[in-house]
């Protein structure tokens, strides 16, 4: 009767550290991939063109300007900086395409080669970061059209080569050349709209003046020289009556 009672305890001993070591596992991997694209996005509402038509006395020496023409909403993952540029088509590249003449055009002192920053641009807002701008005649598009000459406070920035940002001592609608001077991303979904650094109302003006030699431009014709073209006796030169065209580029770039 006692072996019999041994074995059971033994069987039930062996049992218990069995099922204490027993333990199945099966396992599966799933990688997750995370890919951040950075997004620039600029979105211009407006015409795609815009007329000047000087006709009257009166726009010769007043100007003509045209309101809230443009409006522009950016949204962005990263830091960025925004600004404008003019330029033409033709070999110099800053200079407004003479598409016709008016007249005989032989006028030794009517000058075709009128300079793109014969356009002004006047934004909104100021620009929200210029702390590094390096003193040029202004670091936006923020001041205000004005009657008196202001020679190029408001002309716009031209050059031949527009996906080249311009330098520090250039005009910037927002942020500017230091990789310290820039808008933080966001959108203008969420930022307010309207007055915030997403969203910008651009106007533009071209005042050619009496004779029409654009003195509110950053190279106006009386000037020494018009974009390094030497124009002889420049008290006496004006712009050729003609149909003129120019493209004007706004460019959204990342701060880097």
């Amino acid at each position: 009767m006692k072996k019999i009672l041994l074995g059971i305890a033994l069987c039930a001993t062996m049992g218990f550290a069995l099922d204490a070591k027993a333990q199945l596992i099966d396992e599966s991997n799933v990688t997750i991939t995370m890919d951040l694209q950075p997004i620039l996005q600029l979105n211009m509402n407006g015409p795609q063109s815009i007329d000047f038509v000087f006709d009257q006395i009166s726009e010769y020496i007043a100007g003509i300007t045209q309101y809230a023409a443009t409006t522009l909403t950016v949204s962005s993952t990263v830091n960025w900086d925004l600004y404008a540029v003019g330029y033409g088509s033709n070999s110099l590249g800053t200079i407004w395409d003479q598409q016709a003449i008016y007249g005989t055009g032989s006028d030794p002192n009517a000058i075709d080669s009128i300079s793109c920053n014969a356009l002004e641009l006047h934004q909104n807002r100021v620009n929200p970061s210029t702390a590094n701008a390096a003193g040029g005649i202004a670091v936006d598009y923020s001041a205000a059209f004005t009657m008196a000459t202001a020679l190029g406070a408001n002309s716009v920035y031209t050059s031949a080569t527009p996906y080249v940002r311009p330098a520090a001592t250039e005009k910037y609608i927002a942020g500017h050349f230091n990789t310290a001077d820039f808008v933080v991303g966001g959108t203008y979904l969420t930022a307010g709209s309207v007055g915030s650094d997403f969203y910008y109302t651009i106007d533009y003006r071209i005042k050619p003046g009496l004779p029409a030699t654009f003195p509110n431009s950053a190279d106006n014709i009386i000037g020494s020289t018009w974009n390094g073209l030497t124009n002889g006796s420049q008290a006496t030169n004006f712009a050729q009556p003609g149909l003129y065209t120019m493209n004007l580029k706004y460019v959204l770039t990342e701060n880097n």
